[in-house]
């Protein structure tokens, strides 16, 4: 979709009682997964990225400084594209108009095209439809593709799963293993479920107590599960998905 992207960091600061002190570089394309405990600093760190909290220290995408000492790029004018655990989609507009609408706050020309997002999130049959109508998975599979369509240089998912039930988890996971595949920018994927990891995830980061305490490239321990998956269709994907996501397995 575009070019390889460097994205480096470090905050350090504190929110009431909680101190972060992170620092990270995240690898220039496919998914890294942010995992630890609950109140480890998670989505604090991700809400830093995205310029929601703002907390002292630097950040450089690109190449392009979003925040230093004396600079602080603002949340509208950052190339980043945000999927939250509630999908927060514009109930009065049709699926099809809140993908545009990520569209118009594009700040470049589109290089993600619509009617490749709409193929490779399965939106087709969606796209005259309210958000009032969608299930779990579907709103979910819009806001992943409203953040798509915003052309950004980095894309931050804050436990995108966690507030589904288990037959919504199983429909979105395979159109999330496509877009891992398509995938050409950055990605930080926020977590506690290993299994999700396990699945979705190219590198990772653990965080405890507002820290990083480990980094690890390369850790796709699924390849020989995808061989195995290549001649399956889609729907026996996500009936064995929902197979074991029911036998607590991922």
């Amino acid at each position: 979709m575009t070019g390889a992207i460097c994205v480096e960091g470090q905050f350090a600061g504190r929110l009431g009682a909680f101190c972060l002190d992170a620092s990270f570089t995240l690898a220039p394309r496919g998914i890294t997964a942010l995992t630890g405990p609950s109140g480890s600093g998670k989505t604090t760190l991700l809400r830093c990225i995205a310029g929601l909290t703002r907390l002292p220290g630097r950040l450089t995408v690109a190449g392009q400084i979003w925040q230093n000492m004396s600079a602080f790029v603002p949340t509208h004018r950052r190339a980043v594209g945000v999927v939250f655990q509630d999908a927060s989609l514009l109930s009065h507009l049709s699926v099809m108009r809140n993908l545009t609408y990520g569209q118009r706050r594009a700040a470049e020309p589109p290089t993600i095209k619509l009617d490749e997002v709409v193929e490779l999130l399965g939106l087709e049959t969606l796209l005259a439809r309210s958000p009032r109508n969608l299930s779990g998975g579907e709103r979910q599979r819009v806001s992943l593709g409203r953040a798509l369509l915003s052309q950004p240089r980095l894309l931050l998912m804050d436990e995108p799963l966690s507030s589904l039930d288990i037959e919504s988890k199983a429909e979105i996971m395979p159109y999330l293993e496509r877009l891992h595949r398509a995938l050409a920018i950055p990605a930080l994927y926020v977590t506690h479920d290993m299994s999700e990891v396990r699945r979705l995830a190219d590198h990772l980061l653990e965080m405890q107590a507002g820290r990083i305490v480990k980094a690890e490239r390369d850790v796709r321990v699924g390849e020989a599960d995808d061989a195995a998956l290549a001649g399956m269709t889609e729907e026996a994907i996500r009936k064995l998905a929902l197979e074991a996501l029911r036998a607590g397995l991922g």
